[in-house]
């Protein structure tokens, strides 16, 4: 039995979600979201919930059940609270700075790195030394977080670069002489 796959999908208030064949599609405040899942699992909608149940006893349908009752709390998630993912920039003369929809970097390259944020995804800089990516999408949110991330990535001598706000960078000590 799938602990997870088991738990109906509570509906708040203010959300729809609406099955027809193997696609749900949740209505809320802050989007739509949709969710195809695998012939091997039957999804329901009832009494404000959604469940999810394998179809048959295969090792396949239940790692289906309890991925797509996952997927399908992340669609309600989204459309309710949104995902939000927090960057940390660190390093001398290193900062962040929006300009419309264009996230403009200076991370101790020659050059400035120009980012523009996908559709679907919010990406702002309070600071010059934070950048904050939200959206209803949570692969989206963390692939541009990982894309943002990946142009200075932290080092382990001096930390600098941009690093997630709740990462631990493990320090190294330098040469001895």
């Amino acid at each position: 039995m799938s602990r997870i796959g088991k738990k109906p999908v509570e509906l708040p208030s203010g959300v729809t979600a609406t099955v027809s064949g193997q696609t749900v599609e949740v209505k809320g405040p802050k989007g739509t979201r949709s969710f195809t899942a695998t012939d091997d699992v039957t999804l329901a909608v009832a009494d404000n919930t959604v469940t999810v149940e394998p179809r048959g006893k295969s090792k396949r349908a239940r790692q289906q059940w309890g991925m797509s009752r996952t997927q399908v709390q992340n669609c309600v998630t989204g459309v309710t609270e949104g995902f939000k993912k927090e960057l940390e920039i660190s390093g001398v003369g290193y900062r962040a700075q929006m300009q419309g929809n264009v996230l403009k970097l200076n991370l101790g390259y020659s050059h400035e790195v120009n980012f523009e944020a996908p559709e679907g995804v919010t990406v702002s800089a309070p600071k010059q030394t934070e950048i904050v990516v939200e959206g209803i999408d949570q692969q989206l949110v963390g692939q541009v977080a990982a894309n943002i991330r990946e142009w200075r990535a932290p080092e382990p001598y001096k930390g600098k670069g941009i690093k997630y706000k709740d990462e631990y960078i493990f320090r190294k000590e330098g040469k001895k002489k």
